[in-house]
């Protein structure tokens, strides 16, 4: 069984890529790595084509993270496609169920937090108006539910089994 992950965030260019690249990082030490399909968008679509923010980019690499990938929009078709969609705040998580009118999909849409091992924060911040702390705190955030989030992919997998 393949897993399909997709996170995210209004502009895909800091919050969604850093969950799709800590995530892709923390599961190359599992049994899960060739069985999970990880991928980000945005609710908007101005940021289309582009790298991820310099500053979570410089975030990331100084944690040793790889990054790759570049900013797309969400489609309806992301619901058909994924297993699992990661939002990082309300307004993300109300436009993404608002590309599936009929409610057919509305369970694999879920909050980032609901996997928050250590922190209490209701939401992801987004740091793009911020310093750079915006982006370490962002990060430790995504690592923190990172954990919490591989326990309940390995609990889907072994399900499925």
């Amino acid at each position: 069984m393949n897993y399909r992950i997709l996170f995210v965030c209004l502009g895909n260019i800091c919050r969604s890529p850093a969950g799709e690249n800590i995530f892709r990082h923390r599961i190359q030490r599992t049994e899960w790595k060739d069985r999970l399909f990880i991928d980000s968008a945005g609710t908007i679509g101005f940021h289309k084509g582009k790298q991820p923010d310099a500053r979570m980019t410089k975030t990331l690499r100084s944690r040793l993270i790889p990054v790759t990938g570049t900013s797309r929009p969400l489609t309806a078709e992301d619901l058909e496609e994924f297993d699992l969609i990661l939002t990082m705040d309300d307004e993300n998580y109300r436009d993404t169920i608002a590309l599936d009118p009929s409610g057919k999909h509305h369970t694999k849409v879920r909050r980032f937090t609901d996997f928050s091992k250590n922190y209490e924060d209701s939401y992801i911040p987004d740091p793009y108006y911020g310093g750079q702390e915006g982006f370490e705190h962002v990060a430790n955030l995504i690592e923190d539910g990172a954990e919490g989030l591989l326990e309940f992919i390995e609990q889907e997998m072994s399900v499925g089994e």
